[in-house]
C-alpha cells in the first residue's frame, strides 16, 4: 500500500487540467492514473478542428488540444500512469489498481478526482431487430478505426443517431471515399451542436431524417441493407413508412453513458438523468474528498468546458486536503429544474463553502424558440435572459453570485426554469 495525496482516475482532457489546477495551487503529491497507453483520452483520435476556442482563443485538433495540457503536466513534474486500470475505489479512498509492470497496486489517497469520461451507448441498449452480422460500429470505433488504426470500415455508409461524434464521422467517411447515404434520428431534433450539422451534412449534401429509426437489418454474415421507417411521438414506427437502404455499414451513435461504475460502487449518490455523481458546488461528491468532473459528471458538448469544469475541481481538491474547504452544513440550497430545464450540475449550493462565483450548467429537453432562461431565489427572480432557440444539443449556463445568496438567508432552493414570457 502507498501513500497519496490526491488520485485522479483519468487522464483525458479532465483529469489533465484537475491535476494541473491542483499542482498550480500547492498540492506536490498527486497520482494521475490512465487505462490507455497514453495521456489525451477521447482527444487522441478526434483529428478534426475546432477545440480551444474558449481555452486558447484558437483552432486546434484533438491532439493539439491535449498536447498542450499533457506539456504542462510534464513540465509541471506531475506522475502519472499509463497502461493502468482502476479495479475499485473503496468508500474509504483506497484505490486497487493493476498494470502488467507492478501487478496490483492499492493506494491510499486522502482526496480523489472522478474523471473516466464516458462512452457510447451500445446495439444491445437499442433494441434494434434483425441479425448481428459484421459491418455494425459504434460511431467512436469507427472514428478510432478510421483516424489511429488506418482501416475504413465500409464504403456504402447509413448513420443512426445525429450526435456530434455521427456528424463528424458522416464528414470523415465522405472524406475517406465513402458514401453516407443517410443520418436517421429518433428525436423530433438533432443531437449534436448545430455548427457539426452544417459542416458535416449540410456542406456535403447528407440527408438527415428526423423522426427516423432503423426496424430490420438485412444479411446475417456481412450486414446488406438497412430498413429505416418514420416514428410517432411516441417513438414507434409508423407502418407503411418503410424505406430501404442498401449499405455495408450502419454507424451508431445513439448518446453517450458516463464511466461511472467505479463510482456507484463506492457509494456515491448519482443523478438518474445524468447518469453521473451528484455534487456540490465544490464539485464534491456525498463522499468528503472525492470530486467529479468532465463527462463522467455530465456529457458535454465542448472539450473547453470540461477542462473549466475540471479546473475547478482541481482547485477545490486543494482546497480540501489544505483544509481550507469548509465542512458541509445539513441545510444545503438545493438546485430544482423547472420547465424544460433537465437537470443541473451542480445539485445544490452552501454559500458559506462556494466561491464569489458558482457556474450552473444544464441542459433542457426540447427545442425551445424565443424564451427565457430564468432563476428565481425564492420568489424573486434574478435572472431573466433572452434566448432566441435553446436545444438538447448544447449546454446552457447561468451565473449566482455570493452577494446575492446572501441576500436571500432563509431560501431553501433555486429554480432554474425556462419561460416564454
Amino acid at each position: 500500500m502507498r501513500n497519496c495525496d490526491l488520485v485522479i482516475v483519468g487522464g483525458g482532457p479532465a483529469g489533465l487540467a484537475a491535476a494541473i489546477a491542483a499542482k498550480e495551487k500547492g498540492i506536490d503529491d498527486i497520482l494521475i492514473i490512465e487505462r490507455d497507453e497514453r495521456l489525451g483520452g477521447i482527444l487522441n483520435q478526434c483529428i478534426h478542428n475546432g477545440f480551444g476556442l474558449h481555452t486558447f482563443q484558437e483552432e486546434l485538433t484533438g491532439p493539439e488540444y491535449a498536447h498542450r495540457f499533457i506539456c504542462q503536466v510534464q513540465k509541471l513534474g506531475i506522475p502519472y500512469l499509463t497502461g493502468t486500470m482502476v479495479l475499485d475505489i473503496s468508500p474509504r479512498k483506497v484505490v486497487m489498481m493493476m498494470n502488467r509492470t507492478d501487478g496490483i497496486v492499492q493506494v491510499q489517497a486522502k482526496a480523489i478526482v472522478l474523471a473516466m469520461g464516458c462512452r457510447e451507448r451500445p446495439r444491445g441498449a437499442l433494441n434494434i431487430p434483425g441479425y448481428r452480422p459484421m459491418g455494425i460500429y459504434s460511431a467512436g470505433t469507427a472514428q478510432r478505426l478510421v483516424n489511429i488504426e488506418g482501416f475504413l470500415p465500409g464504403k456504402e455508409v447509413v448513420i443512426l443517431g445525429s450526435g456530434d461524434i455521427g456528424l463528424i464521422m458522416a464528414r470523415r467517411m465522405t472524406l475517406e471515399g465513402a458514401r453516407v447515404k443517410v443520418v436517421a434520428e429518433l428525436m423530433p431534433y438533432s443531437g449534436g451542436l448545430k455548427r457539426n450539422i452544417v459542416q458535416c451534412l449540410d456542406d456535403f449534401g447528407i440527408p438527415l431524417k428526423l423522426r427516423h429509426t432503423v426496424v430490420d437489418i438485412k444479411g446475417k454474415q456481412q450486414l446488406e441493407g438497412v430498413i429505416l421507417a418514420e416514428v410517432d411521438e411516441k417513438g414507434k414506427p409508423i407502418p407503411g413508412t418503410e424505406e430501404e437502404y442498401v449499405c455495408d455499414t450502419l454507424l451508431l451513435s445513439c448518446g453517450l453513458i458516463p464511466e461511472n461504475e467505479l463510482s456507484r460502487a463506492m457509494g456515491i449518490c448519482m443523478n438518474p438523468i445524468t447518469n453521473g455523481p451528484v455534487v456540490d458546488e465544490s464539485l464534491e461528491s456525498n463522499l468528503p474528498g472525492v470530486f467529479a468532473c468532465g463527462n463522467v459528471l455530465h456529457v458535454h458538448d465542448l472539450v473547453d468546458y470540461v477542462s473549466e469544469e475540471a479546473k475547478c475541481a482541481g482547485e477545490n481538491a486543494a482546497a480540501y486536503l489544505r483544509g481550507e474547504l469548509k465542512e458541509r452544513e445539513e441545510q444545503a440550497i438545493k438546485i430544482e429544474p423547472q420547465d424544460g430545464v433537465r437537470y443541473t450540475v451542480p445539485a445544490t449550493i452552501e454559500p458559506k463553502r462556494m466561491r464569489d462565483k458558482v457556474k450552473i450548467r444544464f441542459r433542457v429537453g426540447n427545442v425551445y424558440r424565443n424564451c427565457y432562461i430564468s432563476v428565481y431565489l425564492g420568489e424573486k427572480r434574478i435572472i431573466h435572459r433572452k434566448k432566441q432557440i435553446v436545444t438538447p444539443g448544447e449546454m446552457e449556463e447561468v451565473i449566482i453570485e455570493k452577494a446575492k445568496l446572501e441576500e436571500f438567508c432563509n431560501i431553501d432552493k433555486i429554480i432554474v426554469a425556462l419561460e416564454t414570457m
